[in-house]
């Protein structure tokens, strides 16, 4: 068992190597990574592809990659805003890393991107664990999920510096009780914002285009509580921990350590 443990740490050991790696060599081209998460149709595809139109209309320079295991209409989908899109099959593994976000940023991102949009695997399980080099951890959930998707995910829901809720046009229709989704959140990520976005209505349109543009001109980044709960060996200066032990399927309830705000 312990050798298992140790070989998960160093996974997550090397994960946070190349994250830092990537975090520094970004912020001193002036790019700033989001690292959206969320369940498999949530909306998030349908909430970027809003925002990246926007982000082009107001003249800041953004890029979007995005992750599956297959297929790739998502990118199709977010090439219609018209700004630098990119694919990634990960071919069967349920989360991105850093040195493969890092691999595929190589030859192909801008120089002068000011926002890089990265819309992780859909799962809200493995992803959270691992560092992406990101300056903005935004988690998604749309009100036909259940309003204890927070609880039953308190790692994900945890370790979020901004929490989205989608698809808020058929609310009513599915009974979503927003009282008890912000109870929820709060209870696992005390202090956390939550914006409420619709693609259809346009309600929240650039909201989270705003945050993330904020984030990057170096507003305070919200930090979870979390961030306090993890083994100090797995701290780093300026850097995004959430490692719940495990280098695949982590275990959505275990304590990891969030992600700290770059400048």
């Amino acid at each position: 068992m312990c050798r298992v443990v140790d070989l998960k740490q160093a996974v997550l050991a090397k994960n946070d190597s190349a994250a830092q790696a990537l975090r520094t060599g970004l912020a001193a081209r002036g790019t700033t990574v989001v690292n959206l998460l969320s369940s498999p149709g949530s909306g998030k595809t349908a909430l970027l592809e809003r925002e990246l139109g926007l982000a082009r209309e107001r003249g800041a320079a953004v890029a979007a990659l995005t992750a599956d295991l297959a297929t790739e209409n998502d990118a199709a989908r977010l090439a219609r805003s018209r700004v630098p899109v990119k694919q990634v099959l990960t071919d069967g593994l349920c989360h991105l890393e850093a040195g493969m976000l890092a691999r595929h940023l190589d030859g192909w991102l801008p120089e002068d991107t000011r926002l890089l949009f990265v819309e992780n695997v859909g799962n809200l399980v493995c992803p959270a664990s691992y560092d992406l080099g990101e300056s903005l951890r935004v988690v998604l959930a749309s009100v036909t999920e259940g309003e204890d998707k927070p609880l039953k995910y308190p790692t994900a829901f945890g370790l979020a510096q901004l929490v989205v809720v989608t698809k808020t046009d058929i609310a009513r229709a599915v009974d979503f009780d927003e009282a008890a989704f912000r109870a929820n959140v709060q209870q696992v990520n005390p202090g956390v914002e939550i914006l409420l976005t619709s693609a259809r209505t346009g309600e929240g349109a650039g909201a989270l285009l705003d945050r993330a543009l904020a984030a990057g001109a170096g507003a305070p980044v919200h930090v979870p509580v979390m961030a306090g709960q993890q083994p100090a060996h797995h701290h780093h200066h300026h850097d995004h921990d959430r490692h719940d032990g495990s280098a695949g399927h982590a275990d959505p309830g275990a304590p990891v350590a969030a992600p700290a705000p770059t400048r």
